[in-house]
């Protein structure tokens, strides 16, 4: 699948988890289990408790994504 065919939705990190595993809660209250993007993790881009996110997932897996943008 391309990097293309994504669904990009904003949450808040609800919980920081070893191995650079986040929980995402999404603004429809989904629960997200995401990583950090290549791009995010290349730029040290670091990532915290309450920080509000962008994530994109795949529309075959809604449970999991990658946070590719942290909004200020």
């Amino acid at each position: 699948m391309p990097k293309e065919d994504h669904i990009e939705l904003d949450g808040v990190v609800e919980e920081v988890l070893a191995g650079g595993m986040f929980r995402v809660r999404l603004e429809s209250g989904l629960t997200v289990l995401a990583h950090l993007a290549g791009k995010m993790r290349k730029f040290r881009i670091r990532i915290v408790l309450g920080d509000s996110v962008r994530i994109a997932v795949s529309p075959y897996d809604l449970t999991k994504g990658r946070i590719i943008f942290r909004n200020k």
